[in-house]
């Protein structure tokens, strides 16, 4: 037994670890283990000198050696101790990038809500002239340049595009040059960017060419049209090999994306993460699409009027365009190399209202929840929320619902300030939580809030008194919470605040 391969090996003793066996086998089974441990022809770690205790964690090593103290050690609570003390893996904000109608850099971006500048307009890329929507938060001016090579530059998606470049501007707004990226262990670094729409415009391009033949399609059309491949090509860029994959889900699609992000750092699977959403819907299909579900404001004469949050005038909300990004980092590991922290993450929560596919449930009960079990897993009471980023997205029922939780939760709060976002930028669908986070953020590190544009005529059962006017506002920011809800009853709620 002493030349048997290594795994037989651990299952042996595996096996005998729950065997009744008998004193003579005990023994034997006991030579065994020393022999496929202790070195020898068939040595799974060579010689013991000086090694570390079969199952204990190194920075950056695998999970693997967990499993073989399992089969070598049976007993739990040795196990348990080598697993990372969650609560003490504190994830702190160090980049924040975006790419939006209003300004392609952090503090442009919030400096324009802050002045009450809306970023709505009438859409200029396509032909929209036949249809009864004709406006939208879109980007007029954009450029890859210095951040994603021509060749792909031509051929990617506008999403990827998007989420690309606000993840290298987060990036280089975090400090985390080449050079700083270079000493940085890849293997705990991961990229965590979801959309709700994916490549829209590839995928259409590619049904547009089958019907001449299939020879005329893009061999990129599939990669390119997948919510996943735009995390996946900036981490092979950044050459980062831990978590990566995409979250889709639809509105709540970046919020759901950071949470998780700031999981595998709070685990302790990875010490800094790349998070947000992106999305490029403004194409004929996906305005088309919007209008069919009778969900979007047709207030063409007038775009910067269109998106009225919790207004007795909304007809529906605006699309929007871009991406928003977040730099997570543990704590210490952001305080080692230095880095400017701009806030710290709490936590926060996902729900599902069950319900409906477009609508919220009528008791706001998901909803409701959602922000009761954000609350629970920050370790946060009501009182210290005194400022709620809200999904709002200028809807009928949406509006009204959330308003109504926001109140059941924190009514009794008088220094509760509510705004939202969407009524400057429209709704960037997936990418409307990155954006936002971006502005809780912002809101924090500057002490003002950015106004609610066209709320003029309230709701009756609105108290204006909570809602930030039509001015931005002084407002010292103990924790912000920023909710999104999507279609499919996806809601999900995140908490930020200084730190302390």
């Amino acid at each position: 037994m002493a030349a048997a391969a290594p795994p037989l090996c651990t299952w042996l003793v595996a096996a005998c670890s729950h065997a009744d066996c008998g004193a003579e086998e005990h023994r034997a089974h006991q030579h065994r283990q020393t022999q496929c441990l202790d070195g020898g022809s068939g040595a799974m770690f060579g010689p013991r000198r000086d090694r570390r205790p079969i199952g204990a964690r190194r920075r950056g090593s695998a999970r693997s050696g967990v499993a073989m103290a399992v089969a070598l050690q049976p007993e739990r609570v040795i196990v348990e101790k080598k697993r990372p003390d969650v609560k003490q893996r504190r994830v702190v904000v160090t980049g924040m990038g975006v790419v939006t109608p209003l300004g392609h850099d952090p503090d442009e971006f919030y400096n324009n809500l802050l002045d009450g500048n809306s970023g709505i307009s009438e859409i200029e890329t396509f032909d929209c002239s036949m249809f009864p929507t004709r406006i939208a938060g879109e980007i007029k001016s954009f450029s890859t340049e210095g951040w994603v090579v021509p060749k792909l530059s031509k051929r990617m998606d506008k999403f990827m595009l998007y989420l690309i470049t606000a993840g290298k501007k987060a990036l280089e707004n975090g400090g985390l040059t080449e050079e700083v990226r270079d000493d940085l262990d890849k293997t705990r670094c991961g990229v965590l960017i979801g959309s709700a729409m994916g490549g829209m415009k590839v995928f259409n391009d590619a049904i547009e060419a089958l019907r001449v033949s299939y020879r005329k399609m893009n061999p990129f059309c599939v990669p390119f049209a997948t919510t996943n491949m735009g995390s996946a090509i900036l981490a092979m860029d950044l050459g980062w090999m831990g978590p990566n994959y995409s979250i889709s889900t639809a509105c709540a699609t970046s919020n759901f994306c950071i949470l998780n992000a700031a999981n595998h750092i709070r685990r302790g699977e990875a010490d800094v993460m790349l998070c947000g959403g992106s999305d490029a819907p403004l194409i004929p299909i996906g305005l088309g699409g919007f209008v069919a579900c009778r969900a979007l404001s047709q207030r063409n004469s007038d775009p910067t009027k269109a998106s009225r949050p919790w207004d007795m005038g909304r007809d529906g909300f605006v699309m929007g365009e871009g991406a928003g990004v977040l730099v997570l980092e543990e704590l210490e590991h952001a305080k080692q190399r230095g880095a400017t922290i701009y806030a710290e993450f709490l936590g926060g929560s996902f729900t599902c209202d069950a319900y409906h596919m477009t609508e919220p449930h009528p008791e706001g009960t998901g909803i409701t929840l959602c922000i009761e079990k954000a609350l629970a897993d920050s370790g946060v009471t009501r009182e210290e929320i005194n400022y709620v980023n809200a999904h709002a997205t200028s809807t009928q029922s949406g509006d009204l619902k959330e308003y109504e939780a926001i109140v059941r939760c924190f009514g009794q709060n008088p220094e509760l300030r509510v705004n939202s976002t969407k009524s400057m930028t429209g709704h960037l669908i997936g990418a409307a939580g990155g954006i936002e986070a971006v502005a809780s953020i912002q809101a924090i590190r500057t002490g003002w809030v950015h106004p609610n544009l066209n709320l003029e005529n309230p709701e009756k059962i609105v108290d204006v008194g909570m809602l930030v006017g039509s001015k931005k506002e002084r407002c010292e920011v103990k924790v912000a919470l920023s909710n999104s809800f999507g279609f499919g009853g996806h809601n999900s709620s995140i908490l930020f605040a200084p730190l302390k």
